[in-house]
């Protein structure tokens, strides 16, 4: 089942390369530190995030089955579809689409990019039915179109996340706590978004990288993130936070070792 998480993503996405801007710079030290330290950014890190993602977005661990994922979940963002959730009201989709005709011109979403521009900041289906669902999953059976879908989700959401997280001297679960954050509420100007769930965290507490403690301040952000997600209907289940990130974050996991074992609407997931 595909839990309806995007409905907060108010943004055009190509605000979240701008709040990069805005992130504490490191000193040589701290940078130098960061670079040498395990990062969410670590293959084996990497995977965990996948999968961690993945059982609150599809109830499943298996995140690489979704590449042919669609379907409209009624959260008035059209179709939501792929790895990570992109949406055909939201814009990331129609980047997705634009970048894998650029590398496979003529592919068979190629003919709805007119439609993906139309209907981009609705949930309007007109031009992508009844077809775009069915040639979607065609599409994923591409490499070049799993590929694309890998880049997008890493330029618009995972590298952002970690640098931030990394700016903020977070360790890989702070850096994923970012990353789930962006995923779901994207990095636009509205309250609910990740920015302002970060800045509404440092309000209440210091970063490691600003003389604080780790573990008080990712409570702090995460109570921010709970609050964010309780602002919306589609949202009020925060099992993903409660009885999965928190659960890390009480337990000291800070660097996501496995074994984990969490809870995402009331089901459970392992990783050993």
């Amino acid at each position: 089942m595909k839990h309806p998480t995007h409905a907060s993503r108010r943004t055009v996405l190509t605000l979240i390369g701008a709040s990069l801007a805005t992130a504490p710079l490191l000193t040589s030290r701290a940078a130098a530190a960061c670079a040498t330290a395990t990062g969410l950014d670590d293959p084996a890190k990497k995977e965990i995030a996948m999968q961690l993602v993945s059982s609150a977005e599809n109830s499943s661990l298996d995140w690489k089955a979704q590449y042919q994922y669609i379907e409209d979940i009624g959260d008035g963002r059209g179709y939501t579809a792929g790895i990570i959730g992109f949406c055909s009201g939201t814009g990331d989709m129609l980047d997705l689409v634009e970048l894998y005709a650029d590398r496979r011109p003529g592919n068979v979403l190629a003919p709805y990019l007119p439609a993906l521009r139309r209907v981009d900041g609705t949930d309007s289906h007109a031009g992508l039915d009844p077809n775009f669902p069915r040639d979607w999953r065609r599409a994923a059976q591409d490499q070049t179109f799993r590929q694309a879908q890998n880049d997008e989700r890493d330029r618009v959401y995972f590298d952002p996340a970690v640098r931030q997280g990394k700016a903020d001297g977070l360790r890989v679960l702070g850096q994923f706590a970012y990353y789930d954050a962006i995923v779901m509420h994207g990095d636009g100007t509205d309250p609910t978004s990740f920015r302002n769930i970060r800045k509404r965290a440092l309000n209440r507490a210091r970063p490691p990288a600003q003389g604080g403690d780790e573990v008080t301040y990712l409570h702090a952000f995460l109570d921010a993130r709970v609050w964010a997600m309780k602002q919306e209907e589609a949202h009020s289940d925060t099992s993903r936070v409660d009885t999965a990130q928190r659960v890390f974050l009480r337990a000291g996991n800070l660097d996501l070792n496995p074994p984990l074992d969490w809870q995402v609407y009331g089901d459970s997931y392992h990783i050993g």
